[in-house]
Order: C-alpha cells, then structure tokens, then sequence
C-alpha cells in the first residue's frame, strides 16, 4: 500500500480562522490503545470497506458533542453498554483517550480527555485538560480539570482557554440525514420556533428553513438554498412553511410545484429528494451560523448521480468556511474529490485482534497510478487500501 504519514497533511484555512488540526484516539472501539493521530485539512474524505472504522472515528465527534453539552453518559446509554465504547471491552481496554489540538494564527490549544470503566459498568472521567500555548510563549499553560466526574469539567470552568475549548467542542457536529420513513422528525410538524440550529437529522429543517426565508440578513442564503434544490428537482418551486392550521406554533415541510397551485406535504417528497434538501440547507446555510466541523455519515445514500456532483460542489464551497469530515463508499462521491482529500480506513489484524488504521495515500508515489486511473478505480484495485 502506498501511503503517506498523516502528519504531512495541512489545513489550508485563512490565518484568522480557527480549525480542528488533529485528533488522536486510544482505545475507542475498533482503534485499540496503539495512538491513532489523524490530521486533518479542510475536506477530509473517510475510504474503506464495512467494518473499517469509518463509523467509528463519526462516533468519536458524536461522544464529543454530546460532552460538551453534559450529556456523556447520555451517549453511553445510546450505545447500550458503557464496556462498549472500549476496544475489545473493559477486560482488554479499561480506558480511552482523546486529544483535539485547535490551531489559530498565533496559538494552539489542546484538550486531552481520558475515560475510564468502573463498576457497575460505568464511564467515568479519569482525566482531563486543556494546554494552551500563544506564538512566542516559552512555555504552555497546562490547567488540569477535575476527575472522577461523570460529565466534563469544562462545563464549569471559567477560565478563558476552557471557555473557548467548550465552545469549539460544542461547534463540532455530526449530521445523518437517513431516516426518511414516514413516522421521521423531518416529515412531520415542528415546533416554529426551534431555529437555533439544524439538527443532526433534520428534524426541524422546516422551522430552520422558514426562519432564515424571514430574516432579511439570510433570506439571501434561504434563496440560494432553493436555487440548487431547483437543479435536482426541476418541478420544485419553493417551500411553503407557513404556520399549521389551527396550531400557529407547528410547522411543516410543505411545498410547491412550478405552475401549479397544488400544495405538496413532506410525504410527497422521495427519499433522496428529502436528504438532497436537509444536506443543501445544511452547506448552504448562512456563514456564522456553520459549525466549525461539519461530520457527515454516508451523504450520498439514495442520491441520484447528479445530485452526488451538487453535493461535492457544496461541500468544497462550505470548506472554505468550515472543516468537513465525510464517510462514503461512494466511488461517484471519491471521484468529486483530490487524493489530497482522500483518509484510507483500514482494519488490520494484529494478535488475533482487529484494529483501525487511518492513513493517507502517498500522491508523490501515486502519481504514475494517476495518470491512467482515477481515485476511485485506485481505490478498486486496492492499489492504496480501503478494501476488505
């Protein structure tokens, strides 16, 4: 496998801008307690087969967000077992770690936190910290939190780094935009008034939409939203999300055809369509209200192959404003983006034990490859990995 060292890879954000630099992980699921440190640039695109651990480095952002906003052990009770979350189980790995390093122009901050099992079956925090560092500062300042916690230290920590380090964590937010069946959040009514964010799986895309349609200083970025709907479904017109009959607090996604007066519901939208419209919103949605890492599981299910093109345009534009993960299997979806872009996800035996690695491929060394094929046929032939 030709691969390079991920620590050659930058972020080719503005100096001002401040961005998710690495993320190493220990002992989380299928990444064992030999440290994974993966750098990250502005668009970071997951390859691998089922089981790889593509799913898991998503996971790791889910358990981040879920932190900072005091819902850990919220999380772990959404796996099912807190002995779940640890490589091969508490009897192997009895704890994890997890270390973000934040870069801006002129400082560089990192929160390190470690999680322990106790009995009965519990997480714990064992330890947590943030160390902060300014251009020219001789020595970092390195302030330790609390431990033996249930929930984040940084939850009530006034101090300057660790007020800013909650805030990035809470900026990281993961979106999966698969449940479309009919009893999903995203076709049925909403309260109006919950805009403050879009949620992870477009729950209140409706009452998201409508207020950014109302507000003079986004309604700009509503339109454009509809503009690029319009490309991937020609008879679409525009949403109609005015307030529910009988109810003026609920809303829906409703909407109108081209010369037709007809009013549409949400079911009356196509799986893809629906995901095509929460993933738009989400890409297209105003500059300051963008998460500073977008984490996006599998977009491309149910796209058609034209939709799969928009969708890799939106998201190299949203990346000039934020950073974004993505899982994929899609070879339409590799095929929008560089091999620069491109982190080789690979579970790789090793004492009778599976463990994931995350690499990227060596374009220097790749370069006759490149000539005659493309990523996703390199990508096929397993000339750099990613195949079971």
């Amino acid at each position: 496998h030709k691969m390079a060292n991920s620590d050659k890879t930058k972020c080719s954000a503005s100096s001002d801008r401040i961005y998710l630099q690495s993320i190493e992980i220990e002992g989380f699921k299928s990444i064992s307690s030999d440290s994974q440190c993966i750098r990250l640039s502005d668009v970071n695109v997951l390859l691998g087969a089922n089981g790889s651990g593509k799913s898991n480095l998503v996971s790791i952002f889910k358990l981040i967000s879920y932190l900072a906003t005091g819902a850990l052990q919220e999380f772990i009770g959404k796996e099912g077992f807190a002995d779940s979350i640890l490589h091969y189980g508490s009897k192997i790995t009895n704890k994890m770690f997890c270390k973000l390093v934040f870069v801006a122009d002129n400082k560089e901050t990192c929160y390190a936190l470690h999680l322990s099992h106790g009995m009965p079956d519990q997480i714990f925090i064992s330890g947590e910290n943030v160390n902060y560092q300014e251009k020219g500062q001789a020595t970092p300042l390195d302030h330790h939190l609390p431990s033996g916690s249930r929930e984040s230290g940084l939850l009530d920590d006034d101090k300057g780094p660790c007020k800013f380090v909650l805030g990035m964590l809470r900026r990281i937010q993961s979106f999966q935009f698969h449940d479309t069946s009919d009893t999903a959040k995203i076709r049925s009514h909403g309260y109006i008034d919950d805009t403050r964010y879009l949620r992870s799986d477009g729950g209140n895309l409706a009452a998201f939409l409508r207020a950014m349609r109302d507000d003079s200083s986004s309604k700009k970025y509503y339109q454009r939203i509809v503009r690029h709907i319009q490309k991937i479904m020609p008879q679409f017109k525009d949403f109609d999300i005015e307030p529910t009959n009988g109810n003026s607090k609920q809303v829906r996604l409703n909407w109108r055809e081209r010369d037709s007066d007809y009013l549409f519901g949400p079911h009356q939208i196509s799986d893809g369509s629906l995901r095509f419209m929460a993933l738009t919103t989400l890409l297209m949605q105003p500059p300051d209200l963008l998460p500073n890492l977008i984490v996006l599981d599998e977009p491309e299910l149910g796209l058609h192959p034209a939709a799969i093109s928009h969708l890799a345009a939106m998201v190299r534009d949203a990346a000039t404003r934020c950073q974004i993960i993505v899982a994929t299997q899609s070879t339409r979806l590799v095929d929008e983006f560089s091999l620069d872009d491109i982190i080789i996800v690979e579970s790789r035996e090793e004492n009778l034990r599976f463990k994931s690695r995350y690499l990227r491929p060596d374009k220097v060394e790749l370069q006759d490859w490149l000539k005659r094929y493309s990523t996703s046929e390199l990508w096929e032939k397993n000339v750099f990995g990613g195949q079971p």
